[in-house]
């Protein structure tokens, strides 16, 4: 449990055996409980708790902000209130040295974070809305965009964001971007924009601007620093750190409650929920479909193999047979273009040790170029294939990478987005732990070639001030789809922006619904398909519909 005046402690919780058949779960306190405490499930558990319902939130990880009894940090951050998460620059660090931040591979085989803000307290806190179009041509009815505009403001009033965020109002590390501009504006002919502007028809069509983070005051922000301190203010709220939840508990089509297992116990235990209550299961893309395949909702196979290892309670007669659990995930593919120009003043963040104007800067002034998390420009683009539309986005950071990282050189993330058609499938391993399909990237062909005619059309406009060290410039879509295709440090990367393994209409309903159960829901990046842009902000204006659609019911 975070030791923090801010959190709430919970009601005692009732042993349960966890490898038989579980007896009835008799009727709790709560009208709804809420699994994991990222971006969704924050926002669903405030407007929850908000609409009066008694609302758990439970996290399986500990704290993360300063405010959440976070103190993992460097030396220099002492005597603070800070912890590494709320410092931008420190971003990069997660990577190479997560602590206790990231889930570790006894829960689930990737990438994501365990604690309290998901993650959203580890990643590099980019916030763009997703285009107009992302809505219309991927959500079902009743999410078209037209249906998202008050969930869409909902989320624009209530989480500050950026795209200056050092508090002299200075803007650092300028040389990239400036030289990204002349590049992608003046030669390439993209509009030069505030990336979040336009609310209600928002485009992200041949755009480039600076990049916005969802940071105030120089420091992260994000869900936790506002929607969840909005619902701890209320007594109807509790959130619950340390907290597995292995499985829902249901009688037939019927949730009852959740199992659980605390931080240090072996035991599980049962946590109940009102007759009339609701579980929702914001637990991210790779762990909700575990829990439902945990709580005998899956594909026949799956669920048979839990039940041979005695972790299903419930009896084969009651499973919900359904292969879309788990079923289209999706992340984005990332490669990694170096660029080198003799105008460009590299930086490279440090941990421990920042260089003693850039430390002194945000200490005491919180400005500089610790107060982000080190891109300078992002860009979009679609490139046209027959009747459908694929989304590529570019991000040029502060410093190159890898083996190229001397002064001058910068990297352009490049990443296929909306409307990609590779798609893998979240499994579980021989313990029953999640793990995504490997190599699932470019399984359709099309998408090499999507992003390939991405970048040679902005390669046709590379200024001489700029060259590429790890492709050619003058290299054509066929020779840019074999690198991108092709195994190195360079390409075939995760982005770890994972959704869409519990689609609307197969898996959940337009209500978010779990199909085949009354008052089971999904509410996270699971429902989400494939965005035009880095996921979080799309991800809670999800949540606020899905609040949207669940209280309406």
């Amino acid at each position: 449990m975070v030791a923090s005046t801010t959190w709430k402690t919970v009601i005692p919780i009732a042993f349960l055996a966890s490898s038989v058949i579980a007896d009835p779960c008799a009727g709790g306190e709560w009208d709804v409980i809420i699994v994991g405490s990222g971006p969704a499930g924050i926002v669903t558990a405030d407007r929850m708790s908000e609409a009066g319902k008694k609302t758990l939130l439970l996290e399986q990880g500990g704290s993360s902000y300063y405010v959440t009894g976070g103190l993992e940090r460097p030396e220099w951050l002492n005597d603070t209130e800070l912890s590494r998460v709320d410092v931008p620059g420190l971003y990069g660090s997660i990577f190479s040295n997560g602590g206790t931040l990231r889930c570790p591979y006894a829960v689930v085989n990737a990438f994501q974070g365990c604690t309290v803000g998901g993650s959203s307290a580890i990643n590099a806190g980019l916030f763009f809305q997703p285009p107009a179009s992302d809505w219309d041509r991927y959500f079902p009815e009743g999410w078209k965009n037209k249906d998202m505009q008050s969930a869409i403001e909902k989320v624009r009033t209530t989480q500050p964001s950026t795209d200056s965020p050092s508090q002299d109002g200075k803007r650092y590390l300028q040389s990239g971007y400036e030289a990204a501009h002349e590049w992608i504006v003046d030669c390439a002919g993209f509009a030069d924009v505030g990336l979040n502007d336009g609310a209600a028809n928002h485009t992200k069509t041949k755009v480039f601007g600076h990049p916005i983070w969802y940071y105030e005051n120089g420091q992260r922000s994000g869900p936790v620093k506002t929607y969840l301190q909005s619902a701890l203010k209320r007594s109807n709220f509790k959130l619950q750190t340390g907290t597995k939840v292995l499985r829902v508990r249901r009688e037939g089509d019927v949730a009852t409650g959740v199992d659980v297992q605390t931080t240090g116990s072996s035991d599980s235990q049962s946590i109940c929920i009102k007759e009339g209550g609701m579980i929702i299961s914001s637990a991210g893309t790779l762990l909700s479909p575990q829990l439902l395949m945990w709580s005998g909702i899956g594909s026949p196979e799956t669920l048979t193999n839990l039940s041979i290892a005695g972790n299903l309670t419930v009896a084969p007669q009651d499973w919900i047979n359904n292969t879309a659990v788990g079923d289209k995930v999706f992340d984005n593919p990332n490669s990694f273009i170096e660029l080198y120009s003799k105008a460009i003043s590299s930086f490279d963040y440090s941990y421990s040790d920042p260089p003693t104007d850039a430390k002194e800067l945000y200490l005491n002034n919180r400005s500089g170029p610790y107060t982000f998390a080190s891109q300078t420009s992002a860009f979009w683009d679609y490139i046209q294939q027959g009747n459908e539309t694929v989304g590529c986005q570019g991000t040029i950071d502060s410093d190159g990478a890898f083996g190229l990282m001397s002064n001058g050189t910068v990297t352009l993330n490049v990443y296929g987005t909306s409307g990609l058609r590779s798609f893998g499938r979240v499994s579980l391993d021989a313990r029953g732990i999640a793990i995504p399909t490997k190599d699932f990237f470019y399984s359709n062909p099309r998408d090499a070639s999507a992003i390939a005619t991405f970048i040679h059309n902005i390669f046709a406009s590379l200024p001489d001030s700029l060259t590429p060290l790890n492709v050619a410039k003058n290299a054509t879509v066929e020779e840019l789809v074999t690198w991108l295709t092709t195994k190195s440090e360079y390409t075939l990367g995760h982005v770890q922006h994972w959704s869409s393994s519990c689609r609307m209409e197969t898996c959940v309903d337009a209500d978010t619904r779990v199909i085949g159960m009354k008052n089971l829901y999904v509410v996270d990046a699971s429902i989400v398909p494939p965005l035009t842009t880095n996921p979080v902000m799309g991800i809670m204006i999800a949540a606020e519909r899905a609040v949207e659609r669940i209280l309406g019911a």
